[in-house]
């Protein structure tokens, strides 16, 4: 942990330095106010949410769309959460996609569609966690609150060269965080210290002599910014693997299915298939194909890597006449209508690799 005496008498940390920074070099971003306007807190909210495990450049498109097809709370909370799925697909953490449904919802139910100010309250809400309830309460309502994502922790421990890895570290970098957060403008501060690190103090190669707090900062003045943050060594999962099952009606639909609702993927859609496991038993495979018919199998593979394990799948395909009826459990899709579909990136990977996208 840090100690007190130096989160309380660190020379640096004069958030007027970075204020005056953020002023003149502030990321222009889709769902950010500009300056002398009123955040939006369903904005703020939606993009906190988006931006979990996924990068700026990729979420700018999502976000568009989807405020596009959902421009308010309300119009969010009163669609079919099968509709927030398929415009979530692609972005990946789909339990986000369910969890945005269910807050918008209580958002309307608990509180008339505004977006609570106070960090206890949004935390009562579905998929907020500690980190989004401070980034909407400074961010949106300009509340002394902290958002501590992974440029927050770069930057803060650099700042103080801190040892102590993550994530262990965290709840030091979130006291240090608290510590400097200045009493005015608090979420323009939280900002400040996400742009600092995502176009300043970068995981590698940091700009230190662009940097406004480039002269306390104690990993810039010992060379070691780049080693910071620590962190555990990271735990790979094993290898599961698994069978796809691309059957194609001579009417060109595909036949799908749904996941369960809770789990990997839970909700969205995709091609049948065999369990994914480590014991996976190629020679076993048509035992798991949907349909008793001719599959043919396809060179090569799609593999594809979740946060806990990498994946790989032999893909099967099958030609059927267009009356073939679908399996209990299944249905048929044409396929110009798959675009419309909740598909996860391995499904449309597998589809891909029997070219159907």
């Amino acid at each position: 942990m840090i100690p007190a005496d130096d989160i309380a008498g660190h020379e640096t940390a004069d958030p007027t330095a970075l204020l005056a920074w953020y002023d003149r070099h502030r990321r222009v971003l889709p769902w950010r106010a500009l300056p002398g306007e009123t955040a939006d807190p369903y904005r703020v909210w939606l993009s906190e949410i988006m931006l979990q495990q996924t990068t700026v450049q990729t979420v700018k498109g999502y976000f568009e769309r989807f405020l596009a097809r959902f421009p308010t709370v309300e119009a969010l909370a009163g669609t079919p959460v099968e509709a927030v799925m398929q415009a979530w697909a692609g972005l990946g953490y789909y339990s986000r996609a369910r969890n945005l449904h269910a807050c918008a919802q209580a958002v309307v139910e608990r509180h008339g569609g505004r977006f609570p100010a106070d960090e206890t309250a949004l935390l009562a809400l579905p998929g907020i966690g500690a980190y989004t309830a401070g980034a909407v309460a400074a961010i949106a309502f300009d509340k002394p609150a902290v958002a501590v994502d992974g440029n927050v922790e770069r930057v803060l421990s650099r700042l103080m060269a801190l040892e102590e890895p993550l994530p262990r570290a965290k709840p030091a970098i979130r006291a240090l965080a608290l510590a400097l957060m200045p009493k005015a403008r608090p979420g323009d501060f939280a900002q400040a210290l996400m742009d600092l690190g995502a176009t300043i103090c970068t995981p590698k190669k940091p700009a230190c002599v662009l940097c406004p707090w480039s002269p306390p900062c104690r990993a810039r003045r010992e060379g070691t910014a780049e080693t910071f943050p620590r962190k555990e060594p990271k735990k790979t999962g094993n290898l599961r693997m698994g069978a796809a099952f691309v059957a194609v009606r001579a009417d060109d639909c595909i036949l799908l299915r749904d996941r369960p609702p809770r789990g990997l993927l839970g909700g969205m859609a995709e091609v049948p298939g065999s369990d994914w496991s480590a014991a996976f038993d190629a020679g076993q495979a048509l035992a798991a194909a949907p349909l008793n018919t001719r599959w043919r199998r396809l060179p090569g593979s799609v593999r594809h890597v979740f946060t806990h394990f990498p994946l790989e799948l032999t893909v099967y395909r099958a030609e059927l006449p267009a009356r073939t009826p679908a399996p209990e459990g299944s249905r048929w899709r044409a396929r110009a209508e798959l675009k419309d579909e909740a598909l996860p990136t391995v499904m449309r990977k597998v589809l891909a690799h029997a070219a159907i996208e």
